[in-house]
């Protein structure tokens, strides 16, 4: 008999049992956040004290992204066999003990390495921490709840500059690195009452497991909100695992989008935003400066993903991503060519905003939704190691930019791969406002067995 997962799971009021899932993974998306902005504002500082230089940070943030590609890629087929709670675990392990042996370092060479297995973790991370929330939110307020994970995440971008600012000065930038080590396990501590997805357990046969997680969670909700709703039954429709099945017609489609719009969004976080302090100190501004400037431009992090959270349910989330698109070009074509310092950090404030209107959008809420239980891990795995990998030779091509055409030339590379979003969006992107998963799943069936629908 089947137990329905996702028709149960949807008809539950939002209650204490979802804000323990969102703040038991969001938790951990914080330090996730925190150690991947860490690198921005790190290497200004390695590279004004001479410990690396400009060539080493762009191998240095290349080494992080090919540990973040192959965690993701790694992440996503483990996820999808071996369950969403192992792998978030797992991974968490990996990333805080990294970040601590990061702390001593001793040369550039090591640095970079450790790096890698840093960024293995983050990869992990990105991909099972939004797929999971995912997985358990009712498809009414899912993009504002998905949205909202993403400020968990951004925050850590202004708390990294706020910290580099008190921290780097006195004690040199080796002691950023122990806060997200340290933070990242004692949330692996606390993350072990973080349940498994129903959803998962119910696609990989386990039923009595799904049976048994779903009564104890339904029993937790009805304690504040019974009687509950009834469910509303669709057909069960089963999906090949097989890694063949995202070759499909139906499912292509959805990863060449994925891909692409995970590309595009990466290449604006890791060759323009997390590069602002190096191309400030490399403009002539002291460190105190550059993370001035940074800092204030970080505030707009939280608020563009918490834009993105409140608009992604009402407005719909095609026509957030294409207008967060055509905002960001227009404030980037203007961007470089302001010369008061004042009226600089304000635009760079205005830019950041909707450079993370879609940050919410892309990573958080979006491309999970595109792909069915089956395979939802490995195909947003797939999608974000293309992301990750495109930035191992964007960091190139951004410090060639930068040194023959400055801000500017950076900018207009950035701009060009927006057109290319925007494009991609309209031709091939599907709309999940307000759907249920399994809704969203129907209209991508790779191999569909007899429908069944009971009563759980």
């Amino acid at each position: 008999m089947p137990v329905n997962a996702g028709a149960r799971l949807d008809r539950l009021p939002l209650s204490s049992f979802h804000r323990r899932i969102m703040w038991l993974i969001g938790a951990g998306m914080f330090f996730d956040g925190f150690d991947i902005y860490l690198a921005g504002i790190v290497l200004g500082a390695t590279v004004k004290s001479g410990f690396s230089t400009l060539s080493q940070n762009a191998q240095f943030v290349s080494a992080t992204f090919v540990g973040m590609m192959l965690g993701s890629l790694v992440t996503g087929f483990l996820g999808d066999r071996l369950g969403r709670r192992f792998t978030y675990q797992s991974n968490l392990a990996i990333f805080g003990f990294a970040s601590i042996a990061a702390a001593f370092a001793p040369s550039m060479q090591v640095l970079i390495l450790i790096q890698c297995i840093i960024g293995f973790g983050l990869g992990a991370e990105n991909v099972v921490g939004y797929s999971t929330l995912t997985e358990f939110v009712p498809p009414q307020s899912r993009g504002k709840w998905l949205g909202l994970m993403t400020v968990f995440v951004v925050t850590g971008l202004p708390a990294a500059a706020l910290l580099g600012r008190l921290i780097i000065p006195t004690f040199g930038w080796r002691a950023m690195f122990m806060p997200g080590g340290f933070g990242a396990l004692v949330v692996w501590y606390l993350r072990k009452k973080l349940p498994e997805s129903p959803r998962w357990l119910e696609s990989v046969g386990r039923a009595e497991e799904a049976e048994a997680l779903l009564s104890a969670i339904e029993s937790e909700v009805a304690l504040h909100h019974a009687p509950l709703p009834p469910p509303m039954l669709s057909p069960l429709v089963k999906y090949s695992r097989n890694l063949s099945s995202l070759l499909s017609p139906a499912i292509l489609p959805r990863m060449i989008l994925g891909s692409v719009s995970l590309i595009v969004i990466n290449s604006l976080l890791y060759g323009f935003v997390t590069w602002l302090p190096t191309f400030f100190v490399q403009q002539g501004l002291s460190i105190a400066r550059s993370f001035n400037y940074s800092l204030v431009m970080a505030l707009g992090a939280p608020i563009g993903s918490a834009i993105g959270a409140f608009t992604a349910d009402s407005w719909g989330r095609k026509p957030t991503i294409i207008g967060a698109c055509l905002l960001t070009i227009l404030i980037g074509s203007f961007y470089p060519f302001i010369q008061t310092p004042a009226i600089l950090m304000v635009t760079g404030f205005a830019l950041i905003v909707p450079i993370y209107v879609l940050v919410a959008l892309l990573f958080a809420i979006y491309i999970p939704e595109l792909f069915p239980t089956e395979v939802r891990l490995r195909a947003s795995g797939i999608c974000n190691t293309f992301g990750r990998g495109a930035i191992i030779f964007t960091s190139f091509i951004v410090v060639a930019l930068f040194r023959s055409h400055g801000i500017g030339g950076v900018l207009a590379f950035m701009i060009g791969l927006l057109i290319v979003e925007i494009m991609v969006v309209l031709t091939l992107g599907v709309e999940p406002k307000k759907r249920r998963l399994e809704e969203i799943e129907a209209e991508a069936t790779v191999t569909p067995f007899p429908a069944e629908v009971r009563n759980p």
